[in-house]
């Protein structure tokens, strides 16, 4: 079961990191809903090399997911580092999908923008869907 999930997870999270690769090498589809706005505007733009650490978190969050549910051989993390950066993940995901209770997250007040219908129908209960996999991860391994 814990090997499935790890699978899961990490198809996932290399999809949404090629993405991350696609919008940083100039990629625009889907890009105007994935940044916060205030209604006409975004909050932030993302410079390139950003999105790239993004991406490159992601799929290494990917990798950590094979390696702390055995289901790769550990090549680049010691046992500690797994256990340490498995759980770091974990909280990371649940943070981001309970949000900051202003512009992303499940409990968020600004609504009625593309990112916001986005981030509630799909972006937050996937981070918590996420969260609760390296979690399961952690524990049935």
């Amino acid at each position: 079961m814990v090997e499935m999930i790890a699978w899961v997870v990490s198809g996932i999270l290399l999809v949404v990191s090629g993405l991350h690769f696609y919008w940083a090498f100039g990629g625009k589809r889907g890009n105007s809903a994935v940044i916060p706005t205030n209604g006409s505007e975004k909050l932030f733009q993302p410079l390139p090399i950003g999105t790239s650490m993004v991406g490159l978190l992601l799929a290494l969050a990917a990798w950590i997911a094979l390696e702390w549910s055995s289901v790769i051989k550990p090549l680049l993390f010691s046992d500690l580092l797994l256990q340490v950066g498995g759980w770091v993940v974990a909280a990371v995901f649940i943070i981001r999908g309970i949000g900051d209770f202003k512009w992303v997250g499940l409990f968020k007040r600004k609504k009625g923008t593309v990112f916001a219908k986005w981030d509630s129908r799909l972006y937050s209960p996937l981070c918590l869907l996420l969260g609760i996999s390296y979690i399961l991860i952690g524990t049935m391994r």
